[in-house]
């Protein structure tokens, strides 16, 4: 017994030391495309991972006085600031709401947009539109902000003079709940979909160009190719975006529903999200523990609904499956 034993430690002993070289040997190989990868890991682990040591503080009530670590423990207390108030229902709904507009939104648009792209063979005018429709994804949201206030601007919006040009009274948009469920989303799609786009267009890159050619001998047009062709093989690309997009449906774009209303009082039935409530309570009552509680809470929704979701697509497809 004890014969078999050791040669079976050293047969894994082995097995383990081939595993090892396969892998040293594969990373000196890669060592070039290794290296370009460790900026974005870098950052990836400083953004995504070093923060999770700090969980604990979700369970925690923070006394700066004794410090961090000895600070007592609350079991969910910290939870309950976003269940129990009167605002839970409004800031879930508005939440949960605009992603799934913008979910589903952005990727019939973003597919549109590449769509069209793809169709413009001029290489000039291709990088010139494409500059332009990915540019105000490098705007910050507090320079969009003030680009909508100068259109919506009580007295002096651009939109207020065309009204007052046609005949028709000025709008005080800050002001009126109506507007802000359209004006949300276009400023969301005006900002975003260029840079998602242009990631469906480099995938639009990588299809065989001979299955358009085919497609054109058969006389197909411009419709039945990207209905027939496009589409399908842009569906792993929109699936994965999809089940990542669905992750983030408890997290909402702060400077959107904050900057771009300019924090309204008028507009929280509309405008408030989670991330805005649990801002200004910080900002009010300056409870780090519920803060961590309410960033806490949006990860593990959001995991759980990104693990669902990619369950009934590996039952529709499990080829489309992220994993």
């Amino acid at each position: 017994m004890s014969t078999y034993r050791s040669t079976f430690i050293s047969a894994r002993k082995r097995r383990q030391r081939s595993i090892l070289r396969t892998f040293f040997r594969a990373c000196w190989r890669y060592r070039a495309l290794l290296l370009m990868l460790l900026p974005g890991a870098a950052v990836f682990i400083v953004n995504c991972y070093l923060p999770m040591a700090g969980v604990f503080l979700a369970f925690k009530k923070i006394d700066y006085a004794v410090g961090l670590l000895r600070s007592p423990w609350v079991g969910l207390e910290n939870f309950e600031f976003l269940f129990a108030t009167t605002d839970a229902w409004r800031i879930t709904r508005n939440t949960i709401c605009y992603n799934l507009l913008f979910i589903f939104c952005d990727v019939f648009f973003a597919v549109g947009v590449a769509v069209l792209m793809r169709e413009i063979w001029q290489p000039l005018c291709s990088k010139v539109y494409q500059t332009l429709i990915i540019l105000p994804n490098f705007l910050s949201m507090v320079v969009v902000a003030y680009l909508v206030y100068g259109f919506l601007h009580p007295d002096y919006g651009f939109l207020n003079s065309i009204r007052e040009t046609l005949g028709l009274e000025r709008v005080n948009w800050y002001n009126e709940l109506a507007y802000w469920p359209f004006i949300l989303p276009l400023v969301h799609w005006w900002k975003q979909l260029g840079y998602k786009s242009v990631v469906y267009l480099a995938s639009i890159a990588g299809i065989d160009k001979e299955l358009y050619e085919a497609a054109v001998i058969d006389g197909a047009g411009k419709w039945q190719q990207a209905i027939y062709i496009t589409v399908p093989q842009l569906t792993p690309t929109m699936v994965i975006m999809f089940l990542l997009a669905l992750g983030n449906i408890f997290r909402a774009d702060f400077g959107l529903f904050y900057q771009v209303p300019m924090n309204s009082a008028m507009l929280y039935e509309v405008t408030d999200v989670i991330d805005t409530y649990v801002y200004r309570a910080l900002t009010t009552l300056n409870n780090v523990g519920m803060s961590s509680a309410a960033s806490f809470y949006q990860s593990v929704v959001g995991a759980v609904t990104v693990v669902a979701a990619n369950l009934v697509v590996r039952k529709i497809d499990p080829a489309q499956a992220l994993f």
